[in-house]
């Protein structure tokens, strides 16, 4: 999990560059959130300086290279992971 850090325009990115891949923000409970939801949009509260233990508290975020879909903790949209899940792939 990298450090957070933000666009000259205070935004978090959405996806990585070079590569376009699908960024996925963790908070301080272990939630994921999708980068709009991280970003303060859609009702949310996510910050950095949120309070400890609240469930907002961004801490950190990953590039979601694979596994199976995960769903934002807030507003439930589906995020795909880049390459998809490797477990159903060999089934």
């Amino acid at each position: 999990m990298a450090r957070i850090q933000r666009n000259k325009d205070g935004k978090l990115d959405a996806y990585a560059w070079p590569g376009g891949y699908q960024i996925i923000y963790i908070t301080d409970d272990g939630g994921v959130l999708c980068p709009a939801c991280a970003n303060g949009e859609n009702g949310s509260e996510a910050s950095e300086t949120a309070d400890s233990g609240s469930g907002w508290k961004l801490e950190g975020y990953d590039i979601f290279f694979e596994g199976p879909s995960v769903f934002c903790d807030h507003c439930n949209d589906e995020i795909e992971s880049a390459y998809g899940d490797p477990e159903e792939e060999e089934a």
